[in-house]
């Protein structure tokens, strides 16, 4: 299941470092597999993943639930976050990403949800995605 996890994450992160209208958003190098030390400005990370087995008699396949979060870094701009939040979806849902191992059946956008982190203030929205692979 680990292999098909990194196989989505790695694509997932191609196409959003690859997508002008992101980049045009928050700027080039913004999008990060986890948090950089002392980010500044909003930028994206992968976030939760929620894994099972989704095999068949023939099959073996498995069903993820995944997240991106963007930041809104210290200017606290939700309004931004939101617009890269948007851009995201509108890259990812039904995107027809190559995964490598993996044949990619569905990625289909769930849920956004704009917060405020508790301990800094940080406007966040959290992306949720629900995504069906299959080993090749």
């Amino acid at each position: 299941m680990s292999g098909a996890i990194l196989a989505l994450r790695a694509a997932i992160q191609a196409r959003l470092v690859a997508d002008d209208a992101l980049t045009g958003l928050i700027g080039p190098g913004r999008v990060h597999d986890e948090a950089p030390r002392a980010a500044k400005g909003v930028y994206v990370t992968h976030g939760e993943v929620d894994a099972r087995d989704w095999s068949t008699g023939s099959d073996s396949g498995c069903e993820q639930e995944v997240a991106l979060v963007v930041w809104a870094g210290e200017s606290g701009s939700s309004k931004l976050a939101l617009e890269a939040a948007a851009a995201i979806v509108r890259s990812l849902d039904h995107a027809p990403l190559a995964l490598s191992g993996h044949n990619l059946v569905n990625l289909t956008w769930q849920s956004s949800r704009l917060a405020r982190d508790a301990r800094t203030g940080l406007a966040f929205v959290t992306i949720r995605f629900r995504a069906v692979t299959e080993t090749h």
